[in-house]
């Protein structure tokens, strides 16, 4: 395989191979370092009896992934208030045509979902990753980790219990998403405090996600009261050039605010019952750094 032909099949994978470190990570950045050693092993390797490169290239990147995830965890990083996944943009509607697996690829990337990921261990995160985002099969797995395929099942079990447990229930439809976000917004930005709260679920809850680097709740804020006054308050102080952009962000629409043409902060809510059960909001400007500007 020439080198020119190499590269054209790296570059095929590596949304692949980029989508399965960031959800391993859910760093962006470490996620781009994963994949980029990948392909610093994928020119070094001989090629000749890679029959399957990308079945090749998804098992190099999940086990630097784990390697990296260990390293995190073992250095015990601490971080500054709440902590959030990384917003990553995604477009599933133009790339994934099926309902049904559009839907599984936006859950399996939502900052509610990846959140639950980080208290899983590297290898049971992996297994999750593969088996639930990706469709591997077992045996595949196993291979992938050099594991027996039954405890690799066991994995499997525990981690997909662990996540049903603890994920918050969401609805993913994203008009509809779409619409309660902009309600929510507009109620927020006219400080109109009983039109907000009727979006909020009694249950909500608001996670700020600011590395201490920049304004955010350093607690997790709950009840529709606490919620509501935070965001009518913090929409008072708003920059009045500020402007707003929609994207799609993990798997869901989102709000993008620049300020002077720079990511200020990032703007996700998950919706049930046609109210308001989490606000994510992602303003530790390291995490923003990937975020379209133009």
């Amino acid at each position: 395989m020439t080198t020119d032909i190499s590269t054209d099949v790296f570059e095929e994978h590596r949304p692949v191979l980029l989508g399965v470190a960031y959800r391993m990570l859910g760093r962006r950045a470490d996620a781009e370092d994963v994949v980029q050693e990948a392909w610093l092993r994928w020119s070094r390797a001989d090629r000749s009896d890679v029959r399957e490169p990308r079945g090749y290239l998804v098992r190099v990147t999940t086990r630097l992934a784990v390697d990296r995830l260990r390293q995190i965890k073992s250095r015990g990083e601490t971080y500054v208030g709440p902590w959030l996944p990384e917003p990553y943009v995604t477009d599933f509607g133009d790339v994934v045509q099926d309902t049904a697996e559009r839907a599984v690829l936006a859950d399996s990337v939502s900052l509610a979902v990846l959140v639950v990921l980080e208290s899983l261990s590297p290898l049971e995160r992996a297994v999750f990753v593969l088996r639930e985002a990706f469709g591997y099969p077992y045996a595949e797995i196993a291979a992938v980790l050099e594991r027996e395929e039954p405890a690799v099942r066991q994995l499997a079990g525990r981690a997909r219990k662990h996540v049903d447990e603890r994920r918050p229930r969401y609805d993913v439809d994203p008009a509809q998403r779409r619409d309660l976000t902009e309600r929510f917004l507009a109620a927020a930005a006219e400080g109109d405090l009983e039109g907000l709260m009727a979006l909020l679920a009694p249950g909500v809850r608001l996670v700020g996600d600011s590395g201490g680097k920049s304004k955010a709740p350093l607690r997790v804020l709950q009840t529709p009261d606490k919620v509501a006054r935070f965001l009518i308050g913090a929409a008072r102080k708003n920059d009045p050039d500020a402007t707003l952009r929609f994207l799609e962000v993990n798997g869901g629409p989102a709000v993008l605010v620049l300020v002077g043409g720079r990511p200020d902060f990032v703007l996700q809510v998950d919706i049930a019952d046609g109210r308001v059960q989490s606000v994510y909001i992602v303003r530790n400007p390291d995490k923003l750094r990937y975020l379209p500007v133009d």
